[in-house]
């Protein structure tokens, strides 16, 4: 880790290209037909900038409204380990930009909660979030949050104790708190789109005063920035020339970025904007904002690459973990009660959740009906789910390996020693089995590894259904599949778990 925290305050965007391509048009209207378009995620705005000020691997924190959906979910996966996400409630939905992607190029737009806040910061959580702060970036995209009362009010004590800040403005937005080290408005911005270089000096003096900041950096592409300040120097700090730039979206958030982690480190403000320059230029040369993105849902993607194992329960004893997967593309009361009785077996239930590319090599390309993203956030919405996990395998195997449960339970007409998640299951250690409670007819079964006496020190003992358990009735139900299969009064259900050490 190098160099102090930087904060960064502002508004956070998912934006998610909706990738795909087209062979033909649209008969009726001239549009294309976009052929099993798939979501690629990014992080936008002030979690771009974050991302960004983590390069150097400092410890950074990023203060944001959002939504209570699947989308924040989503950023917060994306912003990645070392970011402390600060998520302040203050919106129904997160600002989500989904571009439309036919052959590469963008034909459509559709913006999701970009209307702003709705609701008030409260003034102590601005305040704690910005608490040692080495330096402040405010990444502005114009959603409100710069002019909330409370969060100006804790920026502007973060620049009376020389806390550096920088400022990325937006037309939409507020201006710059009074001293503010560097603000970082872009060409069109400032005025001066087009214009040239003096001028950009010009006016970049011009408003260090009218804002009554220190100091203007006016970026101007591949031309670099001009930079003044209050005291009268200036310069032309120029670019790094990039070969045919695909992408320079998100170019602004690397400049602003790499000022504020040089003002943390303690440069002047003239050598930070060249840092920010050079940073700005290998930003567009690397790919730019697309070489942050993920396919399929970034939220499930990164909680596959670092699933969490056993954790202490109460009373410190160890947690009785619990998993199970499927497709579960129309869930019903099978799958719910599938659930419900796995959940019983444990501490904490862990599905194991078929993306939609699995579900498509699995199923074929007619599925899966409904889309991983609400197949996941239904489920996570049961009480009986504790965790949702998607994989992009034909099975489950790298997840296990790294989950590690106690239990492995699957539904359907499986033989345990068919299934390949029983290797995985058995190297995790020994345990006993259990017949569990007759239910509905479903065989529930879960992989039972070599036996060993008795449960685990610490964890509690499964008990054998009563002799009033409730026998499946005959006739038809439906499998963890979704199939239709014939019950009889003489098929049990039967469930076994293993326990690891």
């Amino acid at each position: 880790m190098s160099g102090g925290t930087v904060v960064v305050v502002g508004d956070a965007l998912l934006d998610v290209d909706l990738r795909g391509v087209s062979r033909r048009d649209c008969p009726d209207v001239p549009a294309p037909v976009l052929e099993e378009p798939e979501p690629w995620y990014r992080p936008g705005g002030a979690a771009l900038a974050a991302r960004r000020a983590r390069q150097d691997g400092r410890d950074v924190v990023l203060v944001t409204a959002v939504g209570r959906d699947a989308a924040a979910d989503e950023l917060a996966a994306l912003v990645g380990e070392g970011v402390r996400l600060v998520g302040l409630p203050l919106m129904e939905h997160t600002p989500t930009k989904t571009r439309v992607q036919a052959n590469g190029r963008t034909v459509a737009r559709l913006d999701q909660g970009c209307e702003g806040v709705e609701l008030d910061a409260r003034a102590e959580d601005v305040a704690e979030a910005l608490a040692g702060a080495a330096a402040v970036l405010v990444a502005d995209y114009g959603h409100g949050l710069t002019r909330q009362r409370a969060v100006r009010r804790a920026l502007a004590a973060c620049a009376r104790r020389g806390v550096p800040l920088v400022w990325d403005p937006h037309p939409r937005g507020a201006d710059p708190v009074p001293g503010t080290r560097l603000a970082t408005p872009n060409a069109a911005e400032a005025g001066v789109a087009g214009g040239t270089g003096e001028r950009a000096l010009r006016r970049a003096g011009e408003l260090a005063g009218a804002w009554d900041v220190h100091s203007v950096a006016v970026t101007l592409g591949a031309r670099g920035a001009a930079w003044s300040d209050a005291g009268g120097g200036c310069a032309l700090l120029p670019g790094t020339p990039v070969d045919a730039p695909t992408d320079t979206c998100g170019a602004g958030d690397a400049f602003a970025a790499a000022c504020a982690t040089a003002l943390a480190d303690g440069d002047d403000v003239r050598d930070a904007v060249r840092r920010g320059v050079a940073s700005a230029s290998a930003f567009v040369a690397g790919g730019g904002a697309s070489a942050y993105a993920a396919p399929s849902t970034a939220a499930g993607r990164a909680r596959a690459a670092a699933v969490p194992g056993p954790r202490a329960g109460e009373g410190g004893r160890a947690e009785r973990v619990v998993a199970t997967g499927g497709c579960f593309d129309v869930l019903h009361a099978g799958h719910v009660d599938l659930l419900r009785r796995a959940r019983a077996l444990g501490d904490r239930l862990v599905v194991l959740l078929n993306s939609d590319a699995s579900v498509r090599a699995l199923k074929g390309s007619g599925r899966p009906v409904v889309a991983e993203q609400d197949r996941a956030r239904v489920l996570g919405a049961l009480d009986c789910v504790d965790e949702v996990v998607v994989f992009d395998e034909d099975t489950p195997v790298r997840a296990l390996e790294e989950l590690r449960p106690d239990v492995w339970v699957k539904g359907g007409d499986y033989e345990v020693e068919d299934l390949p998640e029983t290797p995985v299951v058995r190297r995790a250690g020994g345990g006993g089995g259990h017949r569990a409670p007759r239910a509905r007819p479903l065989h529930d079964r879960a992989v039972h590894p070599h036996p060993r006496p008795g449960p685990r020190r610490g964890t509690r003992p499964l008990r054998a259904p009563g002799p009033d358990a409730p026998a499946p009735e005959p006739g038809k139900s439906e499998t963890n599949d979704g199939q239709r299969r014939t019950t009889t009064e003489n098929e049990g259900d039967r469930c076994v778990h293993s326990e690891t050490r």
